[in-house]
């Protein structure tokens, strides 16, 4: 089969003619024969066959090249390659079939006299699409840095990677170095990058770690520039993942897409936005989940440090986009509405868990509509708690508004005055009911409101409002918060980067 040149790790071929061929190639069947003539009235060949070790019969001196290591070393990538080597070096090729050439390079004359003056090859096995990107990895130069797992042969590799605490309870693709080298494709951004500070461990996590949860979260490699985006907004102290992780409540980070990615990656915006069927959709807030899991160290259950009571399904991930080319006039995405340009694409991150639904399929005007959004966020955490929210509002409902000519500052305006709690309903112990609103003597301590005043249910911030879903159904939806303020999360919006 050849040695190895130890100054350059390319296995060599032996001195003289040297052929590659392969069975499944009508030209390389045709030139069995000239290899064969070449034995007997020339200097002779050794034969490199792709694809089957007895192929060609009429040549002794034949290998398999099975690995495909020579061919892919050698830059083969036509068959049959006729070659020349002298002293370790190609001195000379030819590709497809030449009488001309043939004879030029193995000095046997009327070479092939039943074949046509020349034919074209065909492509070889080792520049195959489905073969190119794993021969790349296996034999060239690879960047990738992690820590290689090598499983035993007969482990079952989905188990074992159950085994080792990677999954978030569902299935997940091994991260193969083909596959992480493929993911990388779709970032400018070098591997090797450190992106973000991941909690609880505060472990540096490069793009290349961000890549391999892609991977097993079942991304493709044109979303990797939202889940590297996603991953940097979620390490930030704005955010808090840490402490989102640490609470007991609900909630998980929720991700809103903006900006044309959102079309370039094929997301759902429509019908089942929310929901499940969208491979972007499905698979970008996953992949963040698991880079906090598995590089954060961020794991539930016996010992680990998230603790929520109950969890939600925004714990396995969620990630959703605005549907934002039919917005109504006066109504920004939410990107813009957070102090980006139109255009530019955006990761929102709330710290939440839901959907609550909210119905209302008779009010016709935006005065009604508003009253029943405005009950329904009272009632997010506990009627007499502040609290935050998000609402996804439905073409439906938002139609009501544009009718009325209502913009989305108009919305807030008359939202404000129906987000207001009496303290002295909400205080602890009032309406019989031990929970409630903290106070200290006659002194409010929630948002420094004294005795008496209102409260507002919501952050000034809160709710921001997201329109997406189907065209049919007066049913919109309000994704409750966490804490607000600076002991809780705050929602950041941060930009993605190719």
């Amino acid at each position: 089969m050849g040695v190895t040149d130890p100054s350059s790790n390319r296995p060599q071929l032996p001195e003289g003619l040297v052929a590659f061929v392969k069975r499944d190639c009508p030209t390389c069947v045709d030139v069995a024969s000239v290899l064969g003539e070449i034995c007997t009235r020339g200097p002779g060949v050794t034969v490199y066959s792709q694809d089957d070790p007895l192929f060609p019969e009429a040549v002794e001196s034949k290998h398999h090249d099975h690995d495909l290591a020579l061919s892919w070393h050698w830059d083969v990538e036509t068959v049959p390659t006729l070659m020349y080597v002298q002293d370790g070096k190609e001195m000379a090729r030819t590709v497809g079939w030449s009488r001309t050439d043939w004879e030029a390079m193995t000095g046997v004359e009327e070479l092939g006299a039943e074949l046509p003056q020349m034919r074209p090859g065909c492509g070889s096995l080792s520049v195959d699409p489905n073969l190119a990107e794993g021969l790349a990895i296996k034999f060239g130069e690879t960047t990738l840095r992690s820590r290689r797992v090598e499983f035993a042969s007969l482990e079952d590799e989905f188990d074992a990677m159950f085994d080792r605490g990677w999954s978030d309870g569902l299935p997940i693709v091994p991260p193969t170095e083909e596959r992480v080298a493929r993911m990388l494709t779709g970032t400018h951004r070098q591997p090797e990058e450190v992106l973000a500070i991941v909690p609880p461990a505060l472990v540096e996590c490069t793009v290349e770690k961000v890549a391999i949860n892609a991977v097993m979260a079942g991304c493709r490699p044109e979303y990797l520039p939202v889940v590297l985006a996603a991953v940097e907004a979620a390490c930030t102290d704005q955010f808090n993942m840490h402490g989102l992780l640490c609470t007991l409540w609900f909630s998980g980070p929720i991700i809103i897409v903006n900006g044309p990615i959102r079309r370039q990656i094929g997301m759902n915006t429509d019908k089942n936005a929310l929901g499940q069927g969208n491979r972007a959709n499905s698979t970008i807030g996953r992949a963040l989940q698991l880079v906090v899991r598995n590089v954060g160290g961020g794991k539930p259950g016996v010992g680990g440090i998230d603790r929520s009571a109950l969890g939600a399904p925004s714990k396995v991930g969620w990630c959703f986009a605005e549907d934002e080319e039919n917005l109504p006039d006066g109504w920004d995405p939410l990107s813009v509405t957070r102090g980006f340009e139109r255009g530019q694409d955006t990761v929102t991150l709330f710290a939440g868990h839901g959907p609550i639904g909210c119905i209302d399929q008779i009010s016709r005007t935006p005065e009604s509509l508003i009253r029943t959004l405005a009950q329904q966020l009272h009632g997010v955490g506990n009627r007499k708690l502040p609290s935050e929210a998000m609402i996804v509002m439905t073409p439906e409902h938002m139609n009501v508004f544009e009718a009325a000519g209502w913009s989305r500052g108009k919305f807030y305006e008359e939202l404000e005055p129906l987000l207001q709690m009496d303290p002295e309903l909400s205080a602890r112990g009032a309406q019989g009911i031990e929970e409630g609103i903290p106070t200290r003597g006659n002194e409010e301590t929630v948002f420094g409101s004294a005795s008496g005043r209102t409260v507002r249910k919501l952050p000034d911030w809160s709710p921001m409002i997201v329109r997406a879903g189907g065209g049919a159904g007066g049913f919109s939806a309000i994704l409750e918060g966490w804490v607000p303020g600076s002991k809780g999360s705050t929602p950041i919006t941060h930009l993605v980067s190719g």
